[in-house]
């Protein structure tokens, strides 16, 4: 077994983290680096990337390290892609503030503190977007994002049919003037349109309350334009800065006209072409789409008609054929139900004399028959009631004999029940009565011990006192 000395892993990392701790642990700096290896912890807010340079070539890395970046960077990232409308992905270059740290587990990285928006989107479009951001924050409700576009009153406002009369914003002596006016005149189909120019400087960043005066001109000159447009030719960067003015674009956003800009950038919009109804690259391009809006509208008025042509004619077609097929249809069934009609009124006139003779004989008949009962049913009826009263005054004769007869029975046999039922009969027959008090009675409760009674028999009362009472069931006795 080796006895080299010997120190613990562990030992070795604290050693590391204390001595880059101590000398990087207070220090921040600012960084330039490529973002590769990116994933974000959403539920976390955590994101973690390594930054790395590369040489010239650009694929040899020569530096490479690890980075995340927590809370307050997660709040600098968000600012940054809202702020340059650039996501924080891989393959994207970006000035980034960065502390140092090393841990023992998880070994050396960078910590994201903060990114530099202007390095990525330039001076410029940081201007811009914070007018684009100004224009949305001040006006809520009339200038909205929607994805990448913004929404506003002047792009939403219908477009005339054809255009006829327009306002052009331009500089008298741009080139882009003399394309617009070239290309419109000499269109192809013959469109007369005709061209109010506003003349005014369009350059120049200071300059921008020139065009917004313009604007306000064509507004209050009451004439009906069916649009707008704003010109120039093409130019730097920087001359473009006076269409990125928030006053500017802020009435370009609510023009009662639609505004159709051709201010002849090839590559990035500025703010003015975002609130405009229309954006096209060059003036010639926005003559181009005068034209061909009005051809849409003449193309469609060409086809409308072909349409309607065709559609009358078919039309025509076929309500010929229907009328035909109807002609047609209402003589046969004329015919038909005329001949229906006329064999219907012959079978009921017929009916109607037959049944018309059979009726009268049928009634006939039976007014023959009932003269024949008037005349034999009285003397019948007067014979049949004298008859039946015959009966009746012989019925009535016996039944009162026999109902004389049948009460004198009754009577006599209730004679004999009451002579049987008589008090002296009974005692003949050895019954008795008792008396309790004076009185008849039945009832052997009122015969209590030593109490006087009466028993009556045949021929003799004998008066006793009752000194002993018991019950009798009957059996002994004998008749």
């Amino acid at each position: 077994m080796s006895t080299s000395p010997h120190i613990r892993l562990s030992e070795l990392t604290s050693s590391i983290a204390r001595t880059i701790n101590d000398g990087f642990g207070n220090q921040h700096y600012w960084i330039v680096a490529e973002v590769t290896n990116y994933s974000f912890q959403s539920s976390k807010g955590h994101h973690y990337f390594d930054l790395v340079e590369k040489a010239s070539s650009g694929t040899q890395i020569i530096a490479k390290m690890q980075a995340a970046a927590w809370s307050q960077g997660h709040d600098r990232i968000q600012e940054f892609q809202r702020v340059t409308g650039q996501q924080f992905r891989n393959d994207i270059e970006v000035m980034l503030k960065v502390s140092v740290s090393y841990h023992s587990s998880f070994g050396l990285k960078l910590t994201l503190l903060d990114v530099d928006s202007n390095f990525t989107i330039g001076a410029l479009e940081l201007q811009k977007q914070q007018t684009l951001q100004r224009l949305v924050a001040e006006n809520p409700g009339v200038i909205r994002k929607a994805g990448d576009q913004y929404i506003t009153p002047n792009k939403e406002k219908p477009l005339p049919r054809v255009l006829q009369r327009i306002a052009v914003i331009t500089s008298s002596s741009s080139a882009g003037l003399q394309d617009f006016l070239h290309t419109l005149e000499s269109n192809s189909f013959g469109y007369k349109i005709t061209i109010d120019p506003f003349y005014t400087i369009v350059q120049g960043e200071a300059r921008a309350d020139l065009i917004y005066n313009k604007l306000l001109d064509v507004y209050n000159s009451g004439i009906p334009y069916d649009v707008v447009v704003m010109i120039r030719g093409g130019g730097a960067q920087t001359d473009f800065l006076i269409f990125d003015q928030y006053p500017l674009a802020k009435i370009v956003a609510r023009f009662p006209i639609p505004i159709i800009t051709g201010i002849g950038h090839q590559i990035n919009q500025t703010v003015a072409d975002m609130m405009a109804h229309t954006s096209v690259k060059t003036p010639t391009k926005a003559a181009e789409f005068i034209i061909a809006h009005n051809r849409a509208f003449e193309d469609g008025i060409v086809a409308l008609q072909k349409t309607i042509l065709i559609r009358s004619q078919q039309m025509f077609l076929k309500q010929n054929k229907l009328l035909a097929d109807l002609k047609s249809t209402v003589t046969n069934k004329t015919q038909l139900l005329l001949n229906e009609h006329r064999s219907f009124l012959l079978k009921a006139h017929q009916t109607v004399v037959n049944q018309s003779g059979e009726i009268l004989l049928e009634k006939n008949r039976e007014l023959l028959k009932l003269c024949s009962v008037v005349l034999t049913r009285p003397r019948i009826i007067v014979s049949t009631q004298q008859h039946s009263l015959a009966n009746m005054v012989g019925t009535i004769k016996l039944f009162s004999a026999n109902l004389l007869k049948n009460q004198q029975s009754y009577l006599a046999h209730h004679k004999t029940i009451a002579r049987m039922m008589a008090p002296d009969n009974i005692l003949k027959k050895g019954f008795a009565i008792v008396k309790v008090d004076g009185e008849v009675t039945s009832d052997p409760g009122k015969a209590e011990n030593g109490k006087n009674i009466s028993v009556i028999l045949k021929d003799i009362e004998i008066v006793a006192t009752v000194n002993q009472k018991k019950e009798y069931d009957g059996k002994d006795f004998i008749v």
